[in-house]
């Protein structure tokens, strides 16, 4: 199958990969050179353009970082026009970016508008599962869409939902990074109280993790250095999901508590936190790193 992929980071650009490596015909692009260089010495075929990656395509999936780039690469602006203009009808569209739902559902009808499918399919799994393809995808969109689509994401990830219509799939996500963002806080909490009273952070670690403290974060992601040596925090916090992307999904996640006029208290404490620590200077490391917020000073 002919596919563009636009937005080549630390998400898109492993999950490009096993595209390719799944035997489709990857044409991709982003506009940062050093990334588009990158995977192009990997053997990844690059496109000059957004524009071009999508000529001849039979998909087109994008993983940009928030709803202005989406917005802008799909509709245009500013005299520029959107890339909907250079998409055939009938071409498939998968958009992995984590946005506000609103935004999915805006791009959506224009694209239905002009005869193209559009389904929203964030992801969780960090960057190990982009690299490994075990990828969990929340979709919004019609069914049918989706299962265009199943054989492609089937490739990149291990498991597929499908979330409800447009925008759903956008809902989920901002609901489950969320629940992310607290957790880690509280992981983070909890083992520097441990280290404080002088417990080893391994031993901790493993004991919470078979107790009824057990989360994800103890599980694949420890925020403590040198705990799980393929986690983010053993490799000086860098790749992984930055402090600044967390900090952007509770940004909607309130957004959306305050359109729907839900109650998200703890929500909205771990937004003020991420935030603080991005003013502290760590927006580009890994989330993991608001451990450094509640840890002792050695």
């Amino acid at each position: 199958m002919k596919i563009a992929f636009i937005g080549l980071g630390n998400m898109g650009g492993p999950m490009a990969m096993n595209l390719k490596k799944a035997g489709h015909d990857v044409r991709a692009f982003d506009l940062s050179a050093e990334a588009c260089r990158k995977y192009a010495a990997d053997g990844l075929g690059i496109a000059s353009s957004a524009a071009d990656s999508v000529v001849g395509a039979e998909v087109v999936i994008s993983m940009l970082p928030a709803s202005a780039h989406v917005e802008g690469l799909f509709l245009g602006g500013a005299g520029k026009p959107g890339l909907l203009e250079s998409i055939v009808a009938g071409t498939l569209v998968i958009d992995s970016s984590t946005i506000a739902a609103a935004t999915s559902r805006k791009v959506a009808e224009a694209a239905a508008a002009k005869g193209i499918a559009m389904i929203d399919a964030p992801v969780s799994g960090g960057t190990g599962g982009a690299i490994a393809g075990t990828l969990t995808f929340m979709v919004g969109g019609e069914a049918k869409d989706l299962e265009r689509a199943r054989p492609v994401l089937e490739k990149m990830g291990a498991n597929i939902f499908h979330a409800g219509a447009a925008g759903a799939g956008q809902t989920v996500k901002i609901c489950n990074n969320m629940l992310l963002g607290i957790l880690m806080i509280g992981t983070s909490e909890a083992l520097a109280l441990g280290v404080a009273n002088g417990l080893d952070p391994k031993v901790l670690s493993e004991i919470m993790r078979r107790s009824s403290g057990g989360n994800w974060a103890l599980e694949k992601y420890n925020p403590m250095p040198g705990v799980m040596d393929t986690a983010p925090a053993s490799k000086n916090y860098a790749g992984g999901f930055g402090t600044d992307l967390m900090l952007k999904d509770l940004g909607l996640a309130q957004e959306n508590a305050t359109a729907v006029r839900a109650a998200t208290p703890l929500g909205g404490l771990a937004r003020s936190l991420y935030a603080a620590h991005s003013l502290a200077g760590h927006g580009a490391l890994d989330f993991s790193s608001v451990l450094k917020l509640v840890q002792k000073a050695s």
